[in-house]
């Protein structure tokens, strides 16, 4: 199934885009045509200090990517991408960036809430670790950097949706059904959260014609992989332990797929797999590859 450019009349927000999948989000919407506002806390003129605990134990001073570097990238793609910064902890930045998608075009035709600061509080030795041994600064990574991102969002461009009576809610998680990753009860209990959110939104927005769903990839060659790994995009083939991965654009394809199919009501309330999204709709991952569904060992 194509999507080039049959999103082109698209009003997208994209929460969380500096990297990863919300950077691979973003510029396959922008391939597809889509007006994208790429949201997150990094630009060039400022950059936090975010996973300081990983990135010290891989050599690494900072994360690569901006809000700045997507949208450039976006726009590229072949669609507009316009950059805004936004803490999506702060109730203000969030109501303060649908009030400017309103004022600029006034509607918002999807919503994908990727936002996560979850694993910023993380070290290397923490991420294994049962539960009874992991701070309870974690929890509160996950829950107020992760879910709670997610939840403000909806909450603040409800009332466009509603206008409109219709419009999709896309939210990134992890599911691989119902299966426990050992070493990560907060994580897992986030992810079920946000699963969970993605479906209550759909309970309350289906009335008004607004859909909600779940995304969830398998595991994605984003910036903190590759460097955990001592790989690049251009290298990572020679490393064996990511013979498996998925590029964040995958994701982004899928994401795409789902905001052009005028059926896509049918899978309001449900978690879809990325794996299972690129069999249906007949795209691919970057290198031409069909990457499954990911599955727990």
């Amino acid at each position: 199934m194509h999507t080039r450019a049959r999103l082109k009349e698209t009003i997208a927000v994209v929460t969380g885009a500096s990297r990863g999948a919300g950077r691979g989000i973003a510029v396959e919407l922008g391939a597809a045509g889509a007006t994208v506002y790429v949201t997150g806390r990094s630009t060039r003129d400022n950059t936090p200090a975010t996973y300081t605990g990983l990135l010290h134990a891989m050599g690494a001073a900072t994360m690569p990517g901006t809000i700045d570097d997507t949208a450039e990238e976006v726009t590229r793609a072949g669609g507009r991408g316009i950059a805004v910064p936004c803490d999506h902890a702060k109730v203000e930045d969030v109501e303060a960036l649908f009030r400017r998608v309103e004022a600029e075009h006034g509607r918002i035709d999807l919503l994908v809430n990727n936002a996560w600061g979850g694993h910023e509080s993380f070290t290397p030795a923490s991420l294994r670790a049962p539960f009874w041994e992991q701070p309870l600064a974690h929890w509160d990574s996950m829950f107020t950097h992760g879910v709670r991102n997610h939840v403000v969002a909806c909450r603040a461009a409800a009332p466009l949706f509603l206008r409109q009576r219709r419009g999709l809610i896309v939210t990134t998680t992890f599911y691989d059904r119902g299966l426990y990753l050992k070493g990560n009860l907060f994580y897992d209990l986030a992810k079920a959260a946000m699963n969970r959110l993605a479906f209550a939104v759909a309970e309350e927005l289906r009335p008004h014609g607004v859909a909600s769903l779940a995304v969830s990839p398998g595991w994605m060659r984003t910036e903190l992989v590759l460097a955990g790994n001592d790989a690049t995009e251009a290298t990572w083939r020679d490393r064996p332990a990511l013979a498996a991965t998925e590029s964040p654009r995958y994701l982004g394809r899928a994401v795409a797929a789902l905001a052009a199919d005028p059926a896509v009501m049918a899978k309001s309330g449900t978690v879809q797999l990325v794996g299972e999204l690129a069999r249906e709709y007949g795209f691919t991952d970057v290198d031409g590859r069909v990457v499954p569904p990911f599955e727990l060992p």
